[in-house]
């Protein structure tokens, strides 16, 4: 799959961390048309996600798959960073991977060291793209001023009650993807007035009207979490789902906020 490929609706794995259960849970979204597959070291499933990739009748070539390396949890000095890469292949069964980002920026990342090494993935074949997750737009000035590879995305919680407009507007000004996690709010926002409305005037499930409205704006692509085979279709669905201005205004309108993943020591904005 090229650089410029990933498709606007994913597969995420957070959570899902029972062996059988994971794994036939990457291999039926595969076999639905999934081509983007995220998981990361910290989840504790990548070799479940691996084994659902073997499992299915689809080409490693044709899925677009991203890991994490966490900087607590395994460390992002230079060769941690090696060793955490090495560590997600060979559990994943896979020589190379589509995607690494560094999971969030804390514990010892250092932008000039920890990036030297995703650079260095890059140009030794092993990473294709480089990512970085629960950055705020300083952090992403940083990393693109640092970076020789082109930062590809920026992974971050994003639904109708956490619309994170700053982080759209960069990932659009400096064109990479902004790939949105948490997209249906933990359920919360499959209840919202205006998600209803959408999903009533358009006739699809709510889900299907907070997925096209989180994947609306350029650059934007999303990875909603689902282990059973209907939600996983519905999800996909999305794709094909055409909202018009006025449906993206009404979710725009969305006064709630709640985020639901925090930090410690996180530079949120």
């Amino acid at each position: 799959m090229t650089a410029d490929s990933l498709p606007p609706i994913g597969l995420g794995t957070w959570q899902n961390t029972d062996p059988e259960q994971c794994a036939q849970t990457v291999a039926n979204a595969l076999e639905m048309g999934y081509r983007h597959v995220d998981t990361a070291r910290f989840y504790d499933n990548e070799e479940h996600v691996g084994e659902g990739i073997a499992r299915a009748d689809v080409p490693r070539e044709e899925v677009f798959l991203a890991s994490k390396v966490h900087p607590e949890a395994e460390g992002a000095a230079y060769d941690e960073i090696y060793e955490g890469f090495e560590k997600s292949v060979s559990l994943l069964g896979v020589d190379a991977l589509d995607l690494l980002y560094i999971h969030w920026p804390v514990g010892n990342y250092e932008a000039e060291e920890t990036l030297a090494a995703f650079d260095d993935l890059v140009v030794d074949g092993l990473v294709r793209n480089v990512g970085v997750s629960n950055f705020s737009t300083e952090l992403l000035d940083e990393a693109i001023d640092v970076l020789d590879a082109p930062l590809f995305a920026h992974q971050v919680e994003r639904h109708p009650m956490l619309q994170q407009p700053d982080l759209v507007a960069h990932a659009q000004e400096h064109d990479y993807h902004l790939v949105a996690y948490s997209p249906l709010g933990r359920g919360e926002a499959l209840s919202l007035p205006a998600v209803e409305a959408v999903a009533e005037k358009h006739g699809v499930s709510p889900a299907q009207a907070c997925l096209a409205w989180a994947t609306y704006p350029d650059n934007v692509v999303t990875i909603p979490k689902s282990t059973g085979d209907d939600h996983l279709r519905d999800n996909l669905g999305a794709a094909d789902l055409e909202l018009d201005d006025e449906d993206v205004e009404r979710i725009d309108a969305v006064e709630k906020r709640e985020r639901f993943v925090e930090r410690d020591g996180a530079p949120w904005k």
